[in-house]
């Protein structure tokens, strides 16, 4: 976002909205990992099976990052700008779980990117899903501590002053 002078009542709904718009990236990527986890058979030569495995790796990467470089920083701003160094703190302290947990989770990525043998997809598939897991709760942990637990205070500083 460009303009640093934004109140909080006026920057936490545009954080809202980019959080809904990631929580959905996340639900098209769970869609899409439930219909590889459904394959029972994977082949190496099966072309629509290694085009869903690639579409799944793109949107990995696609949420990871906008996790990184957007969702995350955006949230450490809101709780500077709503002066909440409790949810500061406790926020930075779950940012290391997280990054451990996207090394493993891009090592599913980087391991399909580099070859078209198919045979380890399934366990891969379910560490992977283990991971995402333990990820998407520690997220979602982070956005209630610096996102959701302001919103009371947003909606108090919006009203009118008589």
């Amino acid at each position: 976002m460009e303009d640093k002078n934004l109140k909080p009542n006026e920057f936490w709904p545009w954080v809202h909205e980019r959080i809904k718009h990631w929580l959905e990236a996340r639900r098209m990527l769970l869609v899409t990992f439930c219909e590889l986890s459904n394959i029972e058979d994977f082949h190496d030569d099966d072309l629509a099976q290694g085009r869903l495995l690639q579409t799944f790796c793109q949107q990995l990467v696609d949420y990871i990052s906008e996790g990184h470089f957007e969702i995350f920083e955006q949230l450490i701003n809101e709780g500077h700008l709503f002066n909440d160094a409790e949810a500061l703190a406790s926020g930075k302290k779950l940012l290391p779980a997280i990054y451990a947990l996207t090394d493993l989770i891009l090592d599913f990525n980087d391991k399909y990117l580099a070859t078209d043998d198919l045979s380890s997809v399934t366990i891969d598939l379910s560490n992977l899903g283990e991971h995402m897991a333990q990820r998407f709760e520690i997220e979602d942990n982070m956005v209630n501590i610096l996102h959701s637990a302001h919103y009371q205070q947003a909606l108090i500083s919006k009203k009118p002053i008589n």
